[in-house]
C-alpha cells in the first residue's frame, strides 16, 4: 500500500519515469496483478469520472482491457488529445479524428439537387486508417463521447464520426477551455448531437458547392483554368476591387491649414494653436490666395485667451478578444496575418509542453463571436489585478461588455484558461520552442484580458480658445492622471478607438481633434496674452480611402455580416493563393485577373455576388442552427433563381479566352495589326499572325484610355550565348533578364540588387515573388543556396558590427527605415522622404 501512495503522489514526468522504472524490475505476473488491480481501483458507475489517474502512454493500454467501463473521447486534434489525457482517469482513451473524415467528392459537385439537395460524403482519401483505428477503440467501450471543436464545424465533423462509427451509446460534449474542471464537467454532463447545428453547417457547405462547382467551370471555360469563385471569397474581392475604383476615381481638393505658434505669459517653450472658426465660423481655407490674405490680416492681430476648458477624459478598457477583434489587433501590433494568428492560436488552445505540467492549455477556444466571461474568470482576474496592482485599479464592480447584436453568443470571449500562467511564466517554454511569435499571441491576449477588468484611464485634457482679430484659434494638450488599463494594455489606440475617432474627425467634432492632443499646455488663463512667434501656413490635398489591410478587411467583413469568425482566415488567404490580389507594403490591390473576374461575376451574377445577398444567407444559417428554418427551403429558395442565372450567364458572358480585340497598332516585326488579349499577366498585346509572328508588348492606357505600349528596358549586359543585348521582362515570379533575340534564343537569367549573396559569397541577390506573390530576396544560386530576406537588401555595410549589408524595412508606424539585420545590433536610420513639392511656410 505504501508503494501504491507513493506512486498516487507523484505528478508529471516523475511519475512516469518511476512507474517505468518499477515495471522494469517487476516479474511479468506481478505486473499483471498490479495492472488489474490499478484498472480495478476506485471505480465508479458507468458514465461518472474514474477517480485514479494514469500516465498517458499507460491509458491507451490500461483502458480496453480492466474491468469496469471504459469510454473513447474523440477530438480533432493529436495536440488536444494529449492535453486532454492528462485530466481524464483510467478507462478513457483519448484519440483524434485529424480534422474531418467525410466530406463532399471534389470530382463532381457531390449534391443530389433533384432530391432536396441530398448530400453524398465520402471517406476522405489518407483518413481510411484513422477511421480505423476509431472503430477498433470503439468496439472495446461502453460510450463514446465526440469532445470535436464547439462550434457548427466541429458537430458536422461529430456527426460524421457518430455515423462511421455506429456506436449506440454516443454522445456530444462541450468545453470551451482544455482544464480539468471543463473537460469533468463536460463528460459528466454530455449531450444528444445538435442537428440543428449540423443542418446549418451542412447547408453552408452545399451553397459553397453549388455556387463554387457550378460558376467555378464558368470562369475555367471564358477566362482562364484554375479559377474559383466562392460564394463568400468572391464578395471579398468585390469590396477590395470596389475600393480600387473609388481610389482611381479620386480627386484631390486642395486645402490649406494655418497654425500660430503662440508664447504665453510665463515665456517659453512656446505652444502650437490650430486656426478653428472665422467670424465664429467654422473655417475652410482652399487656396493660398484666401491664407495668404489670412495670414497678412492677423500679423498685427492682438492675441489673447478668450476661454479656456479644463476637464478629465476616460478611456475605457477594451472588450476582451472575439476572434475578429484578435486577427485585427495582431496585426496592427504584431504584424501578423490572419492565417499566422489563427494557426497560433489553435496552438494556444490545444496545448503546449510545460516541462513537468505536461501538454497544458494556455487560452480559451479562439473561434468566437461573445465578449462573454465565466463568472469564475472575471473573480480570478479581479483577484489578480488586486495583487499586482492594487485597489486602484479594481473598479466597483465587475466590467460587462455588450456583444454584437447577431453575436451567435455559442462560447466565451478569448482569455487565458488560467491565470497561474502569466506571460513570465510561461516564457521559458515558448523560448524552448522557438516560439516567440507565439508568446506575444499569448501575452496579446493576456494582457486585453486583465485590462479588460481594469479602471479606466484618466486624461487631464486643457482646451483653449484663443482669439486674434476676427478669428478663433484653439490649443489643446492632454495629460495621463491615472493610467488604469493602459498599465497592462499600452497607450495604442485599437482599430474601434480609430474608427470611432475618424468617424467624429470627418463630422467636424473639435472634441475628437482635442483628445488626440498629447503633452501639456503652459498655465493660461482667461484674458491672458499671448506673444505671436510666428503663423505657420501649410497646404494640403484630400486623401483617396485607403486600400484594405487584413485588418480594416476583416473588420469591413465583419460590420457587413459577411461570413464568420472562423472563415476569414481562410477568406483571406484563398483571395491571395488565387492571384486576385496581392498584398504591397501591407495593403491589398487587386490584380488584373481579379479586376476582371470581379467584373464578369458582378456582371451576370449581380444577386449572388451582392455584399447584402451574402449577408443575408449568413443570417439564415443563424436561424437554422436555431431551428427558426429549414435547411431545405433555404436551399430551395436559392437555388431555383440561381440556376436561372448560371444558364443565362453561361450563354451571355465574354469569353475572355479566346477573345481578340483589334487594335490599329501595326506589328513592327511583320506589320499586322497587335490585338489585346488576355493571359496570366494579365491583358497584353499580341501580334493578329500568331503563331506565325509570336510578337507581345506589355501596354497601359493614359487618363483618356489611349492604349500606351511600354517598351522593353533595355540593359548594357550583353547575352553570354549569342551576344545581344539582354532586356527586363516580367513574368509569373517577377521581373528577370531575358535575351532580346527571343525566341531564337531562351537565355534568362535573374537581375541583380546590387548586393552579392552574404551566405555563400557566390551569387548575387535578386528580387523574386513567392507562390502568393508576395517580394522576397532570395540568392541566384538557388538551391545550392538558400539565403532569403523579405526585406530588401542594400549593399551597404553596418557601421556599428560590420554586418555587411543593411536592410531596407517598412512599417506602418514608422514608415521606411533601414536596419541592421544583426538582432544583437541595435543600428538604425531614418530614412528621409522626398520633400513635398508644397512645404509649410512661416510668415
Amino acid at each position: 500500500m505504501a508503494t501504491r501512495k507513493k506512486k498516487a503522489d507523484e505528478t508529471g514526468t516523475e511519475a512516469e519515469e518511476t512507474a517505468a522504472k518499477k515495471k522494469a524490475k517487476r516479474p511479468a505476473a506481478k505486473k499483471a496483478a498490479a495492472k488489474k488491480k490499478t484498472a480495478s481501483k476506485k471505480r465508479k458507475d458507468a458514465g461518472s469520472l474514474a477517480t485514479v489517474e494514469v500516465s498517458a502512454d499507460e491509458e491507451e493500454e490500461a483502458a480496453p482491457r480492466g474491468k469496469g467501463p471504459h469510454y473513447l473521447v474523440v477530438v480533432e486534434s493529436p495536440a488536444k488529445a494529449k492535453t486532454i489525457k492528462k485530466y481524464l482517469g483510467t478507462g478513457y482513451t483519448v484519440k483524434a479524428s485529424v480534422g474531418h473524415v467525410k466530406d463532399l467528392p471534389k470530382s463532381k459537385i457531390g449534391v443530389d439537387v433533384e432530391h432536396d439537395f441530398q448530400p453524398e460524403y465520402q471517406v476522405i482519401k489518407g483518413k481510411e486508417k484513422v477511421l480505423n483505428e476509431l472503430k477498433k477503440a470503439a468496439k472495446a467501450v461502453d460510450k463514446v463521447f465526440l469532445a470535436t471543436d464547439p462550434d457548427r464545424e466541429g458537430e458536422a465533423i461529430a456527426w460524421h464520426i457518430f455515423e462511421e462509427l455506429g456506436h449506440k451509446d454516443s454522445y456530444r460534449v462541450l468545453f470551451n477551455e482544455i482544464t480539468k474542471k471543463a473537460i469533468q464537467e463536460a463528460i459528466a454532463q454530455p449531450r444528444q448531437l445538435n442537428q440543428e447545428s449540423y443542418d446549418s453547417q451542412q447547408t453552408r457547405r452545399i451553397l459553397d458547392r453549388l455556387v463554387g462547382y457550378q460558376i467555378s467551370p464558368l470562369l475555367w471555360k471564358k477566362i482562364r483554368r484554375g479559377l474559383s469563385a466562392g460564394r463568400v471569397q468572391s464578395v471579398a474581392v468585390r469590396l477590395i476591387c470596389e475600393r480600387e475604383d473609388e481610389i482611381k476615381a479620386f480627386q484631390p481638393q486642395e486645402y490649406w491649414t494655418l497654425d500660430a505658434l503662440l508664447e504665453g505669459a510665463s515665456g517659453p517653450p512656446p505652444f502650437k494653436a490650430k486656426l478653428s472658426k472665422i467670424d465664429g465660423k467654422k473655417v475652410e481655407l482652399k487656396d493660398r490666395q484666401t491664407t495668404d490674405g489670412l495670414v497678412a490680416e492677423l500679423q498685427g492681430a492682438a492675441f489673447s485667451v478668450a476661454k479656456v476648458d479644463r476637464r478629465e477624459r476616460r478611456r475605457n478598457a477594451p472588450a476582451p478578444f472575439i476572434t475578429s477583434k484578435l486577427q485585427q489587433e495582431a496585426a496592427n501590433r504584431l504584424h501578423f496575418t490572419a492565417k499566422k494568428t489563427m494557426t497560433l492560436a489553435q496552438r494556444l488552445y490545444e496545448g503546449i509542453p510545460m516541462g513537468e505540467e505536461g501538454q497544458t492549455a494556455l487560452i480559451t477556444y479562439m473561434r468566437t463571436d461573445s465578449t462573454r466571461l465565466s463568472d469564475d474568470a472575471v473573480k480570478q482576474v479581479r483577484e489578480y489585478i488586486g495583487g499586482h496592482y492594487g485597489g486602484d485599479y479594481l473598479p466597483e464592480e465587475p466590467v460587462a461588455y455588450r456583444s454584437k447584436k447577431n453575436a451567435q453568443d455559442a462560447h466565451e470571449a478569448i482569455r487565458p484558461v488560467s491565470l497561474e500562467y502569466p506571460p513570465e511564466r510561461v516564457r521559458p517554454f515558448f523560448d524552448q520552442m522557438g516560439e516567440e511569435d507565439m508568446f506575444r499571441l499569448y501575452e496579446l491576449i493576456w494582457n486585453r484580458f486583465v485590462a479588460c477588468q481594469m479602471k479606466p484611464a484618466v486624461y487631464d485634457q486643457t482646451s483653449a480658445d484663443i482669439a486674434a482679430g476676427r478669428a478663433t484659434f484653439r490649443a489643446s494638450g492632454s495629460t495621463l492622471k491615472f493610467p488604469g488599463y493602459l498599465k497592462v494594455y499600452g497607450a495604442g489606440l485599437t482599430p474601434e478607438e480609430e474608427a470611432a475617432n475618424e468617424k467624429a474627425k470627418a463630422a467636424g467634432d473639435e472634441a475628437a481633434e482635442s483628445a488626440e492632443a498629447t503633452g501639456e499646455l503652459p498655465p493660461l488663463n482667461e484674458g491672458d496674452t499671448l506673444r505671436l512667434q510666428k503663423l505657420l501656413n501649410e497646404q494640403h490635398f484630400t486623401q483617396p480611402p485607403p486600400r484594405f489591410s487584413e485588418a480594416t478587411l476583416v473588420k469591413e467583413l465583419e460590420e457587413r455580416g459577411i461570413g464568420r469568425p472562423s472563415t476569414y482566415a481562410a477568406i483571406l488567404s484563398t483571395i491571395q493563393d488565387k492571384k486576385y490580389v496581392e498584398k504591397l507594403e501591407g495593403r491589398f490591390r487587386p490584380t488584373d485577373l481579379g479586376v476582371m473576374t470581379n467584373e464578369m461575376l458582378v456582371k451576370h451574377f449581380p444577386k449572388e455576388m451582392a455584399v447584402a445577398f451574402t449577408a443575408d444567407l449568413e443570417e439564415k444559417l443563424d436561424q437554422i442552427s436555431e431551428g427558426g428554418a429549414s435547411w431545405k427551403a433555404v436551399l430551395h429558395d436559392f437555388y431555383g433563381p440561381f440556376k436561372e442565372t448560371l444558364e443565362k450567364a453561361e450563354a451571355e458572358m465574354r469569353d475572355v479566352k479566346r477573345e481578340e480585340i483589334k487594335t490599329d497598332i501595326p506589328c513592327e516585326k511583320c506589320g499586322n495589326p497587335l490585338v489585346i488579349k488576355f493571359g496570366k499577366m494579365g491583358h497584353f498585346l499580341a501580334c493578329s499572325n500568331y503563331p506565325d509572328c509570336k510578337n507581345t508588348k506589355d501596354f497601359k492606357r493614359d487618363a483618356e484610355g489611349k492604349i500606351v505600349i511600354v517598351e522593353e528596358e533595355t540593359t548594357d549586359e550583353k547575352c553570354e550565348n549569342c551576344g545581344k543585348p539582354m532586356v527586363i521582362k516580367r513574368g509569373r515570379f517577377g521581373r528577370f533578364l531575358a535575351c532580346s533575340g527571343y525566341p531564337d534564343c531562351k537565355t534568362s537569367k535573374p537581375i541583380s540588387i546590387g548586393v552579392n549573396c552574404p551566405d555563400c559569397k557566390q551569387g548575387y541577390l535578386t528580387e523574386r515573388r513567392s507562390g502568393r506573390g508576395k517580394i522576397f530576396f532570395g540568392c541566384n544560386r538557388y538551391p545550392d543556396c538558400k539565403f532569403a530576406a523579405w526585406d530588401r537588401p542594400l549593399a551597404e555595410s553596418c557601421p556599428q558590427c560590420q554586418s555587411p549589408y543593411l536592410l531596407q524595412k517598412f512599417s506602418k508606424r514608422d514608415g521606411v527605415y533601414v536596419a541592421c539585420p544583426n538582432k544583437e545590433c541595435d543600428y538604425r536610420r531614418e530614412v528621409q522622404q522626398p520633400a513635398e513639392a508644397s512645404a509649410p511656410s512661416a510668415a
